[in-house]
């Protein structure tokens, strides 16, 4: 049995343990054989009286905490050998969910209770749109658990997006980029040596950051570059102009990163050092851009978008999401349709 009780505070209501004062509310007693004492989180009586009332009513315990649904849903993540850093996303959704409603049965929480959790959130639309997924992800291992008797995550509409077209950088960029490469400070001494081939890389692979940052010379074979992207776990062959091979030529076996700390951490340390090149250079711009750059180039040849797709470690959907415009095969059949109408009004 399970009793409610409030732990007064001398200097809200002087503990003259009125009812009616807002002093935290605290749970106490047994629940299915097992000793409890902890705080609900709240301070409305008729709002605990329920949630008791609720855990009470789960005799078979066949529901699960928050708590001990997020410990197995995190098992489960570790036994998939889901990367750290999507693990790490879905830690800091636990500490919130559980500093929430700890105790709750996760049956118990409410479509409002949980739309009231999302408008707590202070994110771009990008970071507030995943945060749903991970939590849609959680309900659903819950539901199919038979946890709940659904996803109550999916009644949440994701916030409205506007797409931001993909920038590549422009051939004057790329110019004042080789140009501020010349002028990077060589402290310690080999550092620009090294930022010239971690620009190179980018520029000619397409390959995202944290991947050149984990490259090692062993990957480059007979002209060709081999990875497994980060992302993905896509295999990627990319062949190297000479410009490449030759910077690369005599740099240690892990000339990017160390191998001590995450790679995280050096993924920052990279960003910093990129900005200060656009800086150098007097452009606006980062990483991802020489990833859009390789791609935008590659289409403009007439290279295929699947082919497009295979070099980057990504499906078609995705390049088409982002690289659509630039497909140089589509464009020339739009132009050749938009032309045609000329003709017909000439006519």
């Amino acid at each position: 049995m399970l009793n409610l009780s409030r732990r007064h505070s001398a200097t809200k209501c002087g503990k003259t343990k009125r009812r009616d004062c807002t002093c935290p509310i605290w749970v106490s007693g047994s629940l299915h054989g097992k000793p409890m004492r902890k705080s609900l989180g709240i301070r409305n009586w008729e709002a605990a009286q329920k949630i008791v009332r609720d855990w009470e009513a789960r005799i078979d315990g066949g529901s699960q905490s928050v708590i001990d649904a997020f410990g197995y849903f995190m098992a489960d993540c570790a036994a998939r050998q889901l990367a750290p850093e999507t693990v790490g996303k879905y830690r800091l959704l636990q500490r919130e969910m559980v500093a929430r409603w700890g105790l709750r049965p996760v049956d118990s929480l409410s479509v409002q209770e949980i739309a009231t959790y999302r408008e707590s959130w202070k994110l771009a639309g990008i970071s507030a749109r995943k945060k749903i997924e991970r939590m849609r992800t959680f309900f659903r291992f819950c539901a199919q658990r038979k946890w709940s008797n659904d996803n109550r995550a999916v009644f949440l509409k994701p916030p409205k997006m506007t797409s931001v077209p993909t920038l590549p950088f422009s051939a004057d960029e790329v110019e004042k980029i080789r140009d501020a490469l010349e002028l990077y400070p060589d402290r310690p001494r080999g550092r620009r040596e090294r930022v010239q081939a971690f620009v190179l890389i980018l520029m000619h692979t397409g390959l995202r950051i944290r991947d050149v940052v984990c490259l090692t010379m062993d990957k480059i074979s007979a002209g060709n570059l081999q990875i497994y992207t980060q992302k993905t776990g896509q295999a990627v062959w990319v062949p190297l102009p000479d410009e490449v091979l030759q910077v690369v030529e005599g740099l240690p076996h892990m000339p990017f990163w160390s191998g001590l700390g995450l790679p995280k951490s050096a993924v920052a340390d990279w960003q910093r050092t990129l900005s200060r090149l656009f800086k150098l250079a007097g452009i606006k711009g980062h990483a991802h851009r020489f990833r859009d750059s390789f791609a935008v180039r590659l289409l403009e040849k007439g290279v295929s978008l699947e082919n497009v797709a295979k070099l980057l470690g990504n499906s078609i959907k995705v390049c088409e999401k982002h690289y659509s415009p630039w497909v140089k095969s589509r464009q020339m059949a739009l132009d050749a349709e938009v032309r045609r109408t000329f003709e017909r009004q000439e006519g």
